[in-house]
């Protein structure tokens, strides 16, 4: 298990981590097996999309801050409820194969810390599960 620290400058924000993931796989030398990337705060997420295109980033943010807008009649004191929901949505894990040393991403595929409630210093913990 190994945890990677990511800084966000914004309020919401999509961090590719995709290399730093794959930067874990490769010191820890496995070749075969499963990656499992999990994001322990409430109000940040982790998902895994197009990083080809920086528009669908742009686009998944501005969908979202739609559909839950951050003004809205809620009830959590914090200001933040929209975090909250937001990283629900999209949810705090992602489980990769990794085939021959590799993520086995898709081609125009990235993994990204999603960032609802920043800026913020967050952790981002990597697990590795060798094939038997």
């Amino acid at each position: 298990m190994k945890s990677l620290k990511v800084s966000t400058r914004q309020r919401a924000e999509f961090v590719d981590i995709t290399s730093q993931v794959q930067e874990v796989i490769s010191r820890a030398g496995m070749k075969q097996g499963i990656c499992q990337v999990y994001v322990p705060h409430t109000t940040a997420g982790v998902t895994i999309n197009e990083n080809a295109d920086p528009d669908v980033v742009r686009d998944m943010i501005a969908t979202l801050e739609k559909l839950v807008p951050q003004s809205g009649s809620y009830r959590h004191a914090e200001g933040n409820s929209d975090a909250h929901i937001k990283a629900s949505m999209m949810g705090f894990s992602v489980t990769v194969p990794v085939e021959q040393g590799r993520l086995a991403l898709g081609t125009w595929q990235g993994i990204y810390f999603c960032e609802f409630d920043g800026p913020r210093g967050r952790q981002v913990t990597v697990t590795l599960i060798p094939a038997a």
